[in-house]
């Protein structure tokens, strides 16, 4: 395995994918959980001397403690909060969430649909009432701090940070480059006044005008102006920008945006309130002119079907499954790079199969997944190659325990090896079998059944009946109609197999007495008496 850094003796840091004024954010890896991570890096400016240490170190926890306690499916959950002795290494571990950045909602020629707009400060002004009451101020609410997640949830991230480094000190007399973002920066916090919940609606205000309009509030030519117009300077209607904004939406805007924070709505659920109006209802079918931009998951789904269960795995909406054949002839790629390529496969193989020794599962199919789209690119999509790369990552996602996502992998190997190497090969029924196993871990058994008994006839007229893999189907077919209730249809199944074993392997085989173990179980759910019929 490459060498890592790691923190706490259990975060790995693998990848930097973001570096921001208050601190860099780290594609992480938990080795004692086995799963993904985001990890935090803050820099800690307001430690400028010995004294302020021990300070510091409670205002982190604390901060650290409070944010965690916000439970809402809208805030990324915190893990851990790491502070070494020397003050120098500040982390939050948490919650890894694959979403898009609000920032690529916003373009100035293309502002985003109404619905989509109010969806997303809908789901910010929800999320700040759970935050408010815990209560905590977020603080520095912006588009870069606010991630549209596939499914089309909002998260808020960064609760807790601008508190921990004291952002709220900033004043119009101070020197030097101020923490914060004066675009979203409520007058109060410019002046360094009290920081309340209605700061966070004022930076809503910004953050909803810059949505509808498509360009932030106030555009100073310095942070200076900036911040001299956030205390003074007039907005400008959202009805002068654009003219399909409802009269009501913009005077909620213009109240979250008034410079008194007492003037401004009472509350977050005030706010949501006032937005309800315009938020799509239940059931009601997306407008072809109501599409966002290109790429970017729809904020608006969550309202139109409300408490919506996951798409079924292998769909279109669900998981990514593989290309169908022909969709990517390979491109001519020279021959030392196309040597490269399969060097750096062979690292990848060799970098999995150490994790998978230390059962690092996630971590393993994370690691041979990166690999697979630049390999496909240069070696197509079903090479011999590719196809090992896909196999490693749906058995590592299997044994992860995640066969939500193993399934649909596992069957589009199967059509791929069929198209590759024929529908009977070896490769193309192990992918059949490990799709139905899958299938019976999620508790679909008629399905799991009905694909094992399939690959097990094409295994017996190749191989018989007590080849390895019939012996395996066999026994995971007996299991399944057990799990079933179907005692005797399971005891129908296991019987002969008993006796094949025995006759094979012998009655003291690790396998054979396993399958003795079952058989005794199942006749005393018979009351000890041969199976008649199926029950």
């Amino acid at each position: 395995m490459p060498d890592v850094r790691r923190i706490a003796g259990r975060y790995e840091l693998l990848e930097q994918f973001n570096h921001g004024g208050m601190g860099d954010v780290w594609r992480g890896y938990d080795a004692v959980l086995d799963r993904p991570v985001a990890v935090k890096l803050i820099r800690p400016e307001a430690v400028t001397s010995p004294h302020l240490a021990e300070e510091f170190e409670k205002r982190f926890r604390r901060e650290a403690r409070i944010t965690a306690r916000i439970q809402h499916p809208g805030v990324p959950q915190v893990y851990d909060a790491v502070l070494d002795e020397s003050y120098e290494q500040l982390f939050l571990v948490m919650e890894l969430v694959d979403g898009i950045p609000l920032t690529a909602y916003v373009h100035p020629e293309h502002p985003l649909p109404l619905s989509w707009a109010v969806a997303v400060a809908a789901q910010v002004a929800t999320v700040l009432s759970y935050a408010h009451d815990v209560p905590v101020v977020h603080r520095d609410l912006k588009p870069s701090n606010i991630l549209v997640a596939r499914d089309g949830t909002v998260k808020v991230l960064d609760f807790g940070i601008a508190a921990i480094l004291r952002t709220d000190v900033t004043k119009l007399t101070a020197t030097g480059t101020p923490i914060g973002t004066h675009q979203y920066m409520a007058p109060e916090q410019v002046r360094g006044g009290r920081v309340t919940p209605r700061t966070d609606l004022y930076a809503l205000g910004c953050v909803l005008h810059e949505l509808l309009c498509g360009r932030p509030l106030f555009n100073g030519d310095s942070e200076w102006q900036l911040m001299m117009q956030q205390v003074s300077a007039t907005p400008t209607p959202l009805r002068e920008l654009r003219a399909d904004v409802p009269a009501e939406l913009e005077d909620l805007v213009l109240h979250l945006l008034l410079k008194a924070p007492e003037a401004r709505p009472a509350d977050v659920q005030e706010v949501y309130e006032r937005l309800r109006p315009f938020l799509p209802a239940p059931g009601e079918v997306s407008a072809p002119e109501e599409s966002g931009p290109a790429g970017t998951p729809d904020p608006t789904g969550i309202f139109r079907r409300p408490y919506a269960p996951r798409s079924r795995a292998g769909t279109a909406s669900g998981r990514p499954v593989a290309p169908a054949a022909g969709s990517d002839a390979p491109p001519v790629v020279p021959a030392a790079e196309r040597e490269a390529l399969r060097e750096q496969i062979r690292e990848v193989h060799a970098h999995y199969l150490a994790l998978m020794d230390e059962e690092r599962y996630a971590q393993a199919a994370e690691v041979v997944g990166e690999m697979i789209e630049s390999a496909a690119r240069a070696l197509g999509s079903e090479s011999k190659a590719v196809l090992g790369l896909r196999v490693r990552r749906a058995v590592s996602r299997q044994l992860a325990g995640d066969y939500r996502a193993a399934l649909p992998e596992f069957e589009a190997l199967a059509d791929a090896y069929g198209r590759v190497s024929g529908p009977s090969s070896e490769e193309a029924l192990d992918s059949r079998a490990q799709a139905a196993r899958c299938r019976g871990e999620l508790g679909q058994v008629t399905e799991a059944l009905a694909g094992l008994n399939g690959v097990l006839g094409i295994v017996r007229s190749v191989d018989g009946d007590v080849s390895e893999n019939a012996v395996e189907l066999r026994r995971d077919i007996g299991m399944l109609l057990l799990a079933q209730g179907r005692a005797a249809d399971a005891f129908a199944v296991m019987e002969p197999l008993h006796a094949d074993l025995c006759m094979v392997f012998g009655p003291d085989d690790e396998l054979t007495a396993e399958v003795a173990e079952t058989l005794a179980v199942i006749r005393l759910d018979l009351d000890g008496g041969a199976p008649g019929s199926s029950s």
